[in-house]
């Protein structure tokens, strides 16, 4: 608001205070917006109800069953985690924390001691990586047709508008060949890092009770309740979805065009399958909708903040101070630094985008940088300060029963892999 008071102009006959409050009050209740913060609550609330099903819950198990000590845990935590977290940042986020519980639980059970903030470490890896996966907020946002000229309009002045394709399809994001090299190098070294720091610190023995998750009625139910009890209704309900998706959807997934609405259209069928029945999924959404708290009201504070940027004008002079001091090799690393600053302050991808998406487009396209290009170096600039920026690690926290200051050491030796990692990519892609 300081910003847009000193360094730009108010319409004729208005006075400047009052008008950067007029511009941030109609971005935070823009319509376009709240779609899509609702959205991206869905990724994560489906995510994680989708990790509190019984079948997750026995493949969780077994994958302890591996772990004999701290080397091998933090590969499996590690290498799972990110696999699961490619697919969906929420699945992954609340997969990793469970795995690290469980991976301390056994070492309780069968005797030997592992260093547990370094699993915890390892449950939290999944960050570093999720806008470049498949949930990613801004890749999926511009593969929706329309949204680059609907997110565009009344911020840049026609001749940029006009060099806006209609949507970007993940094969030139996420299933590009630049993005998966990085995704199978991080797969590569961050176990090999993980596996190596094991070797150097301390095991030390934890006492952590049985994690269970939300709790089951299974109290005798009498009439119409039976339906919430019924596999038959549930899992058909869910069939029908998955059904209703692929033939919605087939056309879209075969040209790896991939949006918000799919995924979690996709999640919710098969949240349903996995539950088995409409109460266990009922009572997994009470368990995960505590950690959507912060995007429901954070992200209309970010949409005001987009508000001010885009009708003060802010948005052009700040694309004109990137295209000044940048040219098209460099924009990329410009982009990925700022997305990491950003972050910092608005620690959420999708609020990211809304803030700083119109200044990246901008750049690019006065620069000749290929947008997916200039789109992934802000998804990697978000993520990878994930590791410094704790807010998300909360649930993790929350379930795994660590500090953030007993994993951060780890989590930020592991932010300047990844910065290497994503950096050499932009230089040599």
């Amino acid at each position: 608001m300081v910003m847009a008071i000193l360094f730009t102009k108010a319409p004729e006959g208005e006075n400047a205070i009052l008008a950067v409050f007029s511009y941030w009050e109609s971005g935070v209740w823009s319509n376009a917006l709240l779609v899509f913060a609702y959205q991206m609550m869905l990724i994560l609330v489906l995510g994680h109800i989708l990790v509190l099903s019984k079948p997750m819950n026995r493949l969780i198990q077994g994958l302890t069953a591996y772990v004999t000590n701290t080397r091998n845990a933090v590969i499996l935590v590690s290498v799972s985690t990110m696999l699961v977290s490619f697919f969906n940042w929420g699945l992954g986020l609340i997969f990793g924390a469970i795995l690290a519980r469980k991976v301390a639980e056994a070492a309780q059970s069968r005797g030997f001691s592992i260093n547990y903030p370094l699993v915890g470490a390892a449950g939290y890896v999944g960050l570093m990586i999720w806008h470049g996966g498949i949930s990613g907020s801004a890749p999926s946002k511009v593969s929706e047709s329309g949204h680059l000229g609907g997110f565009m309009e009344s911020i840049s002045d026609p001749t940029i508008q006009a060099q806006l394709p209609d949507l970007i399809p993940y094969s030139e994001t996420i299933f590009s060949t630049f993005n998966l090299v990085m995704f199978g190098t991080l797969l590569i070294l961050v176990p090999l890092f993980l596996s190596f720091i094991a070797k150097k610190v301390p095991d030390t023995p934890t006492n952590l009770p049985i994690y269970t998750g939300p709790d089951s009625d299974n109290n005798s139910v009498k009439g119409a309740e039976r339906i919430d009890r019924s596999k038959i209704v549930c899992i058909g309900f869910g069939i029908v979805i998955l059904v209703a998706f692929f033939y919605q959807y087939f056309s879209a997934l075969t040209n790896l065009i991939i949006t918000p609405n799919m995924l979690n259209f996709f999640m919710l069928g098969l949240a349903l399958i996995l539950h088995g029945n409409f109460q266990n999924f009922l009572n997994a959404v009470e368990e995960a909708i505590k950690g959507a708290s912060g995007i429901l009201i954070q992200f209309p504070l970010y949409f005001g903040i987009m508000g001010i940027m885009s009708q003060s004008g802010m948005v052009g002079q700040i694309s004109d101070f990137f295209v000044s001091i940048a040219n098209e090799t460099t924009l990329p690393i410009f982009t990925f630094f700022s997305a990491g600053l950003v972050n910092i302050f608005v620690p959420s991808g999708g609020g990211q985008w809304a803030v700083q998406g119109p200044i990246v487009l901008e750049s690019a396209i006065k620069l000749g940088v290929p947008l997916p290009k200039a789109i992934m170096a802000l998804a990697y600039g978000d993520q990878v300060t994930n590791m410094l920026q704790p807010f998300w690690a909360l649930p993790l926290l929350g379930i795994t029963k660590l500090k953030a200051k007993e994993i951060l050491p780890y989590t930020l030796l592991l932010m300047i892999i990844g910065s290497v990692v994503f950096i050499t990519g932009l230089l040599l892609f």
